[in-house]
């Protein structure tokens, strides 16, 4: 099986992954969505990372999705609503047991892209690593963190998993992924929509810890129904440590509005609130939340979905 990591989708934790994983000397290629990013990517000559006032330069094979050979190996870096439709333009190109990396936010996601590959493996992964990018092809490196990795369906580790630990890239191998990223779905739920809301940091939600706590009550009943009950625990305490620790910090969710892009609300606080629906969990104080947030897009001429 080809050792090379083909990675979709250049973004923020993209390019971070794949000047990582080439700096160690691992066979990377980018995949782009069409030629005229494949032309700018090549006028560009590569990837530059920036760590502190340190600049790196990586000029990392690229290619478009409908040209090149067989793919065993996929990081999929783009963003949850992108994964599914990528993923099944490149399905032709994937190999008998290929193994697909699924770096997206909330849930849903990995179930729309395992739809479309069903002879391959999907991993998924949660990050807690912090990237941005500064311009086109040049990503800042942005705060330590980390990344778990799991299968919910087979609990091996893959082979390959220590390019990882050799790339610098801090990963642990999961046995409980789900409870991961539902932790993280609820986090994300109780901090995310309402800093669009209040337009403010995430230390402005300091502000607003009654609102906070009262989300945090309903998340963690819901994590529970879901049979979760690990991800429920002390849900509230941690998300206030990380009010606290990212204070500074604007969520992605308020970058994605400022910048007028879509938001990964359905795979966020929408997967949230059909979850409660299936389970016949009224939670008013979250689907209060889905609506308002809903109509400030609306308001705003984004999509709500």
């Amino acid at each position: 099986m080809s050792s090379t990591w083909h990675i979709l989708g250049a973004g923020s934790l993209g390019s971070l992954w794949a000047c990582r994983l080439a700096r160690a000397g691992k066979a990377v290629r980018l995949i782009l969505r069409d030629q005229r990013r494949l032309a700018s990517y090549q006028a560009a000559g590569g990837l530059t990372l920036v760590e502190q006032d340190h600049s790196a330069h990586f000029a990392i094979p690229a290619e478009t999705d409908d040209f090149g050979g067989p793919i065993h190996r996929l990081l999929v870096a783009c963003k949850a609503y992108d994964a599914a439709p990528a993923v099944a333009r490149l399905a032709p190109r994937l190999a008998e047991g290929a193994e697909l990396i699924l770096l997206q936010n909330g849930l849903g996601s990995q179930d729309e892209v395992a739809e479309q590959v069903p002879h391959a493996r999907c991993i998924f992964a949660s990050s807690t690593e912090g990237a941005f990018r500064e311009e086109d092809w040049r990503v800042r490196f942005a705060g330590h963190g980390f990344n778990w990795l799991g299968d919910p369906l087979n609990p091996a580790a893959p082979e390959w998993f220590d390019d990882l630990h050799q790339a610098g890239i801090p990963a642990e191998w999961s046995v409980d992924i789900l409870t991961r990223l539902w932790r993280k779905l609820a986090l994300n739920c109780a901090i995310n929509p309402l800093t669009v809301l209040h337009d403010c940091q995430n230390g402005g939600l300091l502000g607003h810890l009654g609102e906070v706590s009262a989300l945090c009550e309903e998340l963690a009943e819901l994590l529970r129904r879901c049979g979760q009950p690990k991800a429920a625990e002390e849900l509230g305490e941690e998300v206030e440590r990380v009010i606290l620790a990212t204070a500074a910090n604007y969520s992605s969710m308020y970058q994605d509005v400022r910048n007028a892009r879509r938001t990964e609300v359905h795979y966020l606080l929408g997967h949230a609130c059909r979850s409660a629906a299936r389970h016949g969990l009224h939670l008013a104080q979250l689907e209060h939340l889905r609506q308002r947030l809903v109509e400030n897009l609306q308001a705003r001429g984004l999509p709500s979905d």
